[in-house]
């Protein structure tokens, strides 16, 4: 069995800071995690200037101040970009992070990134799709928001705009922050595998871990979940983030299920006699 490429999602639990983003990545780093990921934007091209919160954000941060003015602050520009990618390299784990406009594809394509991980929001954004499907590089595509039929489309643009389809990973999502147990659907997940004959995986948002080791058991390619040093930090994806004893057991968890799942012949297992 290929292992389970798991993603710990910084996002912009950072909040602005490129000292607690080199944090944030030394405890994917003792976590096991394959990848750590940030986001990549220009607020002026994410949001309107008076767009408001999510609830969920209201929660955790300033409710009197704009979507806009929350996520100019955690913008990361491109000096921070190439130290970030430098820290990681010295940490040995690979730095992703989720554009969310043209200019963030060129930046990310520019500096060399290998995978690129298409959010929920721009699924059926289709000249987002062909940017990043012109550039031939490894796709994650996460769903939350889309049905059958949309996912089906997204996945037309970027073949058809030059990425092999065995180049992409489809991930089953829920985008409700956190996600109750009861809207997770992971059955869902094998729909889009088997629909599509296309490898996937699962981009959780639920407050605990279990899910992500039942999708892994299901056969989950892909893990990606939300981490932050400390939940009860001011910042919008904080609270429904892991903490890192969180990840690290997550992390465990799905390596064991990994040799658990064995090669499927029936047989007994040896005996070791000392």
């Amino acid at each position: 069995m290929k292992k389970v490429f798991i993603i710990a999602e910084a996002g912009v639990n950072h909040n602005g800071y490129i000292e607690l983003a080199k944090k944030l990545i030394d405890a994917a780093v003792d976590a096991g995690a394959d990848a750590v990921k940030f986001q990549t934007f220009k607020a002026e091209k994410l949001v309107s200037k008076n767009a408001q919160k999510a609830d969920y954000q209201k929660q955790t941060t300033d409710s009197s101040e704009s979507q806009f003015d929350m996520l100019k602050k955690l913008e990361l520009d491109l000096a921070t970009h190439h130290e970030l990618i430098a820290y990681c390299n010295e940490k040995k784990i690979m730095f992703l992070s989720t554009p969310f406009d043209h200019d963030s594809i060129e930046l990310l394509d520019d500096i060399g990134l290998e995978i690129f991980k298409i959010p929920s929001g721009e699924i059926t954004n289709l000249p987002y799709l062909r940017h990043i499907g012109k550039l031939g590089k490894q796709v994650i595509l996460s769903t939350g928001m889309a049905d059958m039929g949309e996912i089906e489309d997204a996945l037309d643009v970027l073949t058809e705009a030059g990425t092999k389809k065995e180049n992409i990973t489809v991930l089953h999502a829920n985008t409700m922050y956190p996600t109750p147990m009861e809207d997770v659907n992971l059955r869902a997940m094998l729909t889009i595998g088997n629909t599509f004959d296309v490898a996937y995986g699962y981009s959780d948002h639920t407050l605990g871990i279990e899910v992500d080791i039942a999708a892994v058991a299901m056969g989950a390619c892909c893990i990606e979940k939300h981490f932050t040093l400390d939940k009860t930090m001011e910042g919008p994806d904080h609270k429904a983030s892991l903490e890192p004893d969180e990840l690290k057991a997550m992390i465990k968890s799905i390596r064991n299920i990994e040799l658990a799942l064995g090669s499927s012949v029936k047989k007994p297992s040896k005996i070791l006699f000392t």
